[in-house]
C-alpha cells in the first residue's frame, strides 16, 4: 500500500481536485484506492456527491483518540473517509494527546491489506491536521499554481518540510505538480519557468480549465465520469501517469495515449 498526501498550506491550488480526479483514475486502472477528507471544508466529499456526513464518519477519532478508521462510504469505486465541519475541533483536541501526530499513519497500517493506494487531502494549513496527514505519507504530492500566490507559498512549504522531517527524516516531496496553468499569460509561462529551475522533480502542468473542473465538481463526479476523453481528463490521465512514475507504482491498467495530444496552454 502507498500513502500519498496531497499537501499544500495554501488553498485553491487544487489539492482536492486532484485526489478526486488521480484517485478515480488509478481506480479505473484496477487499484484499490482509499481517498481521506482531512479538510474540514469537505470539498473532496461534497466534489463526490457525499453528502449527510456526521463526526463518526470523519477522521475525527482516529487523530484524536487513535481508534481505527471508520468504514468508509463508497462512490464511484473509490473507498472514501468523508469530511465535515466539525472536523476542525480535531485541532484542539489534537494538541493534549501525545504522539497523535502519528495517529493516521497508524490506523492506516491496520488495512494495508485491504488497499494499494491511499491518497489524502490535506487542508490548507499548517495546523494540527496538516501535520497529520504529511506524517501519515510515504510520499507528498505538492501542487503548486503558476501564479504569484504559488510562488509566494514555496517558503511556507520548506519551513513546513523541515519541521515534519523532525519526526519523518525519510519524508520527500516525491512530485511538484504546477496547476492553473496558462500559457497565453505571460506572468504563467515566467512562473513555470522558475518552477522548473528551483523544483524537482516537476510534473507536466496543468492547464486551467474552469469549466469541466467547476462543472464536474457540482455534479459530483470524477472528470472521467463527467468529461471522459476530454482535455482535461487527458490532462489528469497523464498526471496520473507521472505520479505513479513518482511513486514507484505499478499500474498495469493505467492507459495514457492521447494524454499529450492537447498542450496546456491551449484552452476548451
Amino acid at each position: 500500500m502507498r500513502t500519498m498526501t496531497l499537501f499544500n498550506h495554501a488553498g485553491g491550488v487544487m489539492k482536492s481536485s486532484l485526489t478526486r480526479d488521480v484517485g478515480y483514475t488509478l481506480s479505473e486502472a484496477g487499484q484499490r484506492v482509499l481517498l481521506i477528507d482531512l479538510d474540514p471544508q469537505a470539498n473532496l466529499t461534497d466534489w463526490l456527491g457525499v453528502s449527510g456526513v456526521t463526526q463518526e464518519q470523519t477522521v475525527y477519532d482516529t487523530a484524536t483518540k487513535g481508534t481505527p478508521l471508520p468504514s468508509p462510504a463508497r462512490v464511484h469505486g473509490l473507498h472514501l473517509i468523508p469530511s465535515d465541519v466539525s472536523l476542525a475541533l480535531a485541532e484542539g483536541q489534537m494538541m493534549g494527546v501525545v504522539g497523535a501526530h502519528l495517529h493516521l499513519r497508524q490506523a492506516l497500517a491496520q488495512v494495508s491489506e485491504h488497499y494499494d493506494v491511499v491518497l489524502i487531502d490535506s487542508p490548507p494549513s499548517l495546523g494540527q491536521l496538516a501535520i497529520l496527514a504529511a506524517l501519515a505519507a510515504d510520499h507528498l504530492i505538492v501542487p503548486v499554481p503558476t501564479r504569484q500566490k504559488g510562488m509566494n507559498a514555496l517558503a511556507g512549504l520548506g519551513e513546513a518540510m523541515a519541521t515534519y522531517r523532525k519526526l519523518r527524516p525519510d519524508l520527500t516531496v516525491a512530485l511538484y505538480v504546477p496547476t492553473l496553468y496558462d500559457a497565453r499569460r505571460s506572468h504563467d509561462r515566467e512562473a513555470y519557468g522558475a518552477l522548473k529551475e528551483i523544483l524537482h522533480p516537476l510534473a507536466s502542468p496543468i492547464a486551467d480549465r474552469g469549466a469541466v473542473w467547476n462543472d464536474s465538481s457540482s455534479a459530483g463526479q470524477p472528470v472521467g465520469v463527467y468529461a471522459p476523453g476530454s482535455p482535461v481528463h487527458r490532462d489528469i490521465l497523464k498526471v496520473t501517469a507521472e505520479i505513479a512514475q513518482a511513486t514507484g507504482l505499478k499500474v498495469e491498467g493505467l492507459q495514457i495515449q492521447g494524454a499529450a495530444g492537447q498542450g496546456a496552454g491551449e484552452q476548451a
